[in-house]
């Protein structure tokens, strides 16, 4: 039997916290609850979770700032759960690292059905090396740039650089696609996809971060073309 996927609960509201747990465990999953943010960093190392539910309104160590520790050293999925649902909000908490912002109040069965998604895609079946020469119609390279959607890996002069999954494909999107432009509906569309209802912000976050880990190349770039869009940008080849 596999073991259970682990989902670290942070949340003050211990009605709330026990009626998600209630729900995820009825899914098979294996919870813990916490109720602080200082709590919750000290737990996570040692829980290890496979994904991390947290409320942005917490006592002392507050959601945001649990989210920026955490990501200086792990790529843990995490769902944002909070009652403030303004765009700034939502904003400034995926600029942080979550990889999903969930508005109290919410269904049970929506979270439940966007835990299962954020996990999916974080959690891709490693390529063996018997499927490897089929998958690589699913690697793009350019001088210095290696964007590898098999195995969900990113190759920047050399070094791997760390990227949430919801990155990475955005890049790979792009990158597969030179000099195309695309809006912002057409990249949500291709990359969220139906399971991600988020105004078109989302999107500028995101090509945000990439800019920040990869920055213009003498050969490529992730341009935006004002007014419509963004595309990767391939000067030579």
């Amino acid at each position: 039997m596999s073991e259970k996927q682990r989902i670290l609960v942070v949340d003050d509201d211990s009605n709330i916290a026990e009626l998600i747990a209630l729900y995820l465990t009825k899914e098979c999953f294996d919870t813990r609850i916490v109720g602080d943010g200082e709590t919750a960093l000290n737990v996570f190392s040692s829980y290890n979770p496979d994904l991390i539910l947290l409320d942005l309104m917490l006592p002392g160590i507050d959601g945001y700032a649990v989210c920026r520790e955490i990501r200086k050293t792990s790529q843990v999925p995490i769902i944002m759960l909070s009652a403030k649902g303004e765009v700034f909000d939502r904003v400034l908490g995926l600029e942080l690292g979550a990889d999903d912002y969930l508005i109290k109040p919410f269904d049970p069965k929506e979270l439940i059905a966007r835990t299962k998604a954020v996990l999916r895609r974080f959690n891709q079946t490693p390529v063996t090396p018997e499927v490897q020469e089929k998958a690589q119609d699913k690697v793009v390279r350019y001088p210095d740039l290696e964007v590898n959607l098999s195995n969900y890996s990113v190759t920047y002069y050399g070094n791997n650089v760390e990227m949430p999954p919801k990155e990475l494909e955005l890049l790979y999107f792009l990158a597969s696609n030179p000099n195309q432009v695309f809006n912002r509906e057409q990249l949500l569309d291709n990359i969220w996809g139906y399971e991600y209802v988020v105004d078109t912000r989302t999107v500028d976050v995101h090509i945000k971060r990439l800019r920040e880990k990869l920055k213009d190349h003498e050969a490529w770039s992730i341009s935006t073309v004002w007014g419509i869009g963004y595309k990767f940008d391939v000067k030579r080849q």
